[in-house]
């Protein structure tokens, strides 16, 4: 048996269904941008798959995938950055716990 377009895509779905739940279920600020990075990757599996199995000549797939890999760690810097502004600032991580946007 080998594994086939659908096998990837099974488990691209799978992974961003954990981290769709986990973005939204969560409180913890450092988990739901876990659970962000999981999204991204899952979406990086099926870009990787459908350049390999619909255009195995060319490699547009991959190179998306470094551009989202790229954005991915920028994200992740950016968002620890915030996490540990608020952090200092309101002494929790919760995300029910931010209101910093309301007047």
């Amino acid at each position: 048996m080998s594994v086939g377009l659908e096998h990837y895509l099974i488990l691209s779905a799978i992974l961003f269904s954990i981290g769709l739940y986990g973005a939204l279920a969560k409180r913890n600020a450092v988990v739901i941008l876990m659970c962000i990075e999981i999204m991204l990757n899952a979406v990086n599996i099926a870009m990787v798959a459908f350049s390999r199995y619909v255009t195995p000549s060319l490699l547009t797939g991959q190179v998306f995938v470094i551009f989202i890999m790229a954005v991915a760690a920028a994200e992740a810097a950016v968002g620890l950055a915030i996490i540990i502004a608020i952090y200092r600032s309101r002494e929790t991580i919760e995300s029910t716990k931010f209101d910093l946007m309301k007047w």
